[in-house]
């Protein structure tokens, strides 16, 4: 596969927002675990955001995927991962 200027172009604008989306998340879990060193009474409130975040890191990647798919014409392959099994009661398996 040969890349245009404009199709480099556009894969470094999108690496560049992922870096950026997942350094955010990153800096929050890194964050939250220092304030929890130092103040583990915290731990009820920073709970919440420690579980947030590799949710967050996935779609991040996730959408980067999309896109450069998307961007460079090439087919998505169908994998186990694309779309979770869920129980009758609706919950993630």
């Amino acid at each position: 596969m040969t890349l245009t200027v404009e199709q480099i172009d556009e894969l470094n604008r999108h690496l560049a927002d992922m870096r950026h989306d997942i350094n955010n998340n990153l800096s929050l879990i890194m964050a939250a675990t220092e304030l929890l060193r130092h103040k583990p009474q915290t731990l009820e409130r920073m709970v919440d955001t420690l579980v947030d975040q590799p949710p967050k890191v996935t779609e991040a990647l996730r959408k980067f995927s999309a896109e450069f798919e998307k961007t460079f014409g090439l087919p998505r392959p169908s994998t186990s991962c694309d779309s979770p099994k869920r129980s009758a009661g609706g919950q993630v398996m």
